[in-house]
This record gives structure tokens, C-alpha cells and sequence, in this order.
């Protein structure tokens, strides 16, 4: 019986763990669609909205999807400086910052996406962002 505990320990402890990331991640997300339906249809960066720029994906100098818009971030003056992504294809669930500078509005039928000079590999080198518990 005693293995069996030991065996299901580390079990319970990453469903929990799995559920708070998943907790804090569906806050973020409220936080997000909060703040795009407060900031309306009025261009926030780029010449798109909030909600244009939750709803592109960040895209690398290839047009092949590296990461997804979280949320949109501003500095002290309130202006967007840069956009929480979580990065693809990275394993567990990673978030960075990246610079709304050097960003440039890709439209492909339906989709504006946001396409940058970074690689992958650059992404991933970026300092990681721990999401504030849910």
C-alpha cells in the first residue's frame, strides 16, 4: 500500500500543478478579452485594435506560426509596447514578452498576423514570463 501512495504522489501533485497553470491561464485570458472589450475598435498598435492584435498569431520571417498573442501589454504612458505570447510547440505552457517594435501586420485572407525577424530559437532565448497565480 505504500507504494502505491508513493507512486500516486507525484501524480496528484502535477494534476495540481497542471491546474493551477491552467487556472492562471484562463484569468489571463478573462483579463484579456476584459481589457479588448473595454479598448473597443480603436487601433491600439499597428493600426489594429486590441482585439485584432489577441486574436493574430506572432509568425516568423517564413510565414510558419512560432507563437500566440495572450495579451497586450503597455508601458507607463499607456501606449502598447509589447505583447504576451505563449510560445509553440515549447512543451509545458512558456510566456515572453515581445516588442511591438520591428512587429509588422501580415493579411492573408481572413488572418492578420503579426510577423517578426525573430526565429524560434530567439523566442525561446527570450526571458520567460511566470503568469501571476489565478
Amino acid at each position: 500500500m505504500r507504494m502505491i501512495l508513493t507512486l500516486a504522489a507525484p501524480a496528484i501533485l502535477l494534476a495540481a500543478c497542471s491546474d493551477k497553470n491552467e487556472a492562471a491561464e484562463d484569468k489571463l485570458e478573462r483579463s484579456a478579452e476584459t481589457s479588448a472589450t473595454v479598448a473597443g475598435p480603436v487601433p491600439a498598435a499597428l493600426g489594429l485594435s486590441e482585439a485584432q492584435l489577441l486574436d493574430a498569431d506572432i509568425v516568423g520571417p517564413d510565414g510558419k506560426e512560432l507563437a500566440d498573442v495572450a495579451k497586450v501589454e503597455r508601458g507607463a504612458d499607456n501606449k502598447v509596447d509589447r505583447l504576451l505570447v505563449e510560445l509553440d510547440g515549447a512543451g509545458p505552457d512558456r510566456y515572453v514578452h515581445v516588442p511591438i517594435t520591428g512587429l509588422k501586420v501580415v493579411v492573408r485572407g481572413d488572418d492578420t498576423d503579426l510577423q517578426t525577424s525573430m526565429t524560434k530559437a530567439d523566442l525561446a532565448n527570450l526571458p520567460e514570463v511566470k503568469l501571476p497565480p489565478a
